[in-house]
């Protein structure tokens, strides 16, 4: 459901940020609205309509999704009119509405699905919540994200658990035994990315979740790139906790996220942070230690306390703009962006070291790569004064760059990345 732009545009505060007219933006919503069905990869008229669907600026090539996804004018205006909500009638609650969203949208059920801030406090919620020991083993990849890292690093400062890495292969298979060779009988938990930010690998997530229950282990998955980029069922996918965001891929509100924690391991995963809505909901809670024993059985014990409505309207727009287009030409469309990318890349005389795996299923909206002879961070600096924006990534001593593609992409600007690449190469910088 889109959302009413003609109201939208109206809006004194917000109609300075829009480039378009009303009558454009009606138009992109026409036909995107006549599409009910499948879109094809390659239909740009499509897709330039989707793309004036976000405040961008068309002047510049917006290449970093994977760092902050922009959002729509509908995530915007449910933003905004959940704020107006709140200040006119000072109204508690009504977030709970996007819980049931976001188990849809995810496959999950609405009890399996906590309200977060963001990735970090979810993977934070399920580190904690492990009933972990000294000496135990926790399995993480080399190429994590300070998110992933730090909560698994803070717990083995703290509790004196052990902390291994495996570094992703070229493959899924690779992938998959470079965990196995890790497992021993200390080791308790598998918790690695769906998507390295880093070089942006999809990895056999559902094989390894696999490969931990088979072997007694716990799974957490930071899915940070996961929702709004693939197709998801987290069911199908066996993990014991998801931790996510809807400020990239989902191009939702920032500082929203969801923590999902299976149903039947939430006996397992213990509440630390916990507050009012994590209860039963008595309203004569009294201080008294019986309380505790009467926590909610769903995963709103691991959040409580106000919620943001604005964030949950936000939430909820930005699904329902993603199941407009359909989860199955986004994900076909994300591919076929990331595809040209490699494609591009590799096809400079053997200037380029592509780190993201060229294998089918392995491959998606990220792409990492170093340009051979040239600093990095020099190069994203250069690119970012030519508008451009792809980012550095000094993560576990990579010194590579990182491209990013959704949606509102084109080939063009993926042309223009690479246009500026031959012109360093040409030059230098």
């Amino acid at each position: 459901m889109f959302f009413n732009r003609r109201n939208f545009l109206r809006s004194a505060t917000l109609l300075a940020a829009c480039s378009l007219s009303e009558i454009d933006l009606l138009a992109a919503k026409k036909q995107i609205d006549e599409h009910s069905g499948h879109v094809g990869v390659d239909d740009e008229t499509y897709w330039k309509n989707v793309r004036q669907l976000f405040p961008l600026d068309d002047s510049k090539s917006y290449l970093n999704n994977g760092t902050m996804g922009p959002s729509p004018y509908p995530v915007i205006d449910a933003v905004h009119k959940g704020m107006w909500r709140n200040e006119y009638d000072a109204e508690y609650g009504g977030y709970e509405k996007s819980i049931e969203h976001i188990a849809r949208f995810v496959k999950a059920d609405k009890d399996e699905i906590a309200l977060t801030h963001n990735v970090t406090e979810g993977i934070n919620i399920a580190c904690w919540g492990l009933p972990l020991h000294k000496k135990d083993e926790v399995i993480l990849t080399s190429h994590e994200h300070v998110g992933n890292a730090l909560p698994w690093l803070n717990r083995q400062k703290q509790h004196g658990i052990v902390v291994r890495t495996f570094a992703p292969g070229k493959t899924a298979e690779e992938t998959l035994n470079n965990i196995a060779k890790l497992i021993n009988k200390r080791t308790k938990a598998i918790a690695v990315p769906h998507i390295p930010c880093t070089q942006g690998q999809v990895m056999p997530v559902k094989e390894i979740c696999r490969l931990a229950k088979d072997n007694g282990l716990y799974s957490c998955i930071d899915g940070a790139h996961g929702p709004g980029m693939l197709e998801l069922d987290l069911h199908d996918m066996g993990c014991d906790t998801y931790a996510t965001c809807s400020h990239k891929w989902l191009l939702g509100p920032k500082g929203a996220g969801f923590l999902y924690v299976r149903k039947g391991f939430q006996d397992t995963l213990q509440p630390y942070f916990v507050g009012g809505g994590g209860d039963k909901g008595n309203w004569d809670v009294t201080v008294d230690p019986a309380v505790m024993a009467d926590m909610r059985p769903t995963a709103h014990k691991y959040f409580g306390g106000t919620q943001s409505l604005p964030n949950s309207n936000g939430t909820i727009a930005a699904i329902e703009f993603m199941e407009s287009i359909g989860m199955d030409n986004v994900q076909a469309r994300i591919k076929y962006l990331g595809k040209y990318v490699q494609e591009q890349l590799l096809s400079m005389d053997n200037k380029i070291e592509l780190l993201t795996p060229t294998e089918e299923r392995s491959y998606c909206g990220i792409n990492g790569f170093r340009i051979k002879g040239l600093d990095s961070r020099k190069f994203m600096v250069y690119a970012m004064h030519k508008d451009v924006r792809i980012r550095f990534v000094p993560e576990n001593g990579l010194d590579s760059l990182r491209v990013s593609t959704h949606i509102y992409n084109s080939k063009a600007d993926i042309d223009a990345l690479v246009s500026l690449v031959k012109t360093a190469l040409k030059e230098g910088i």
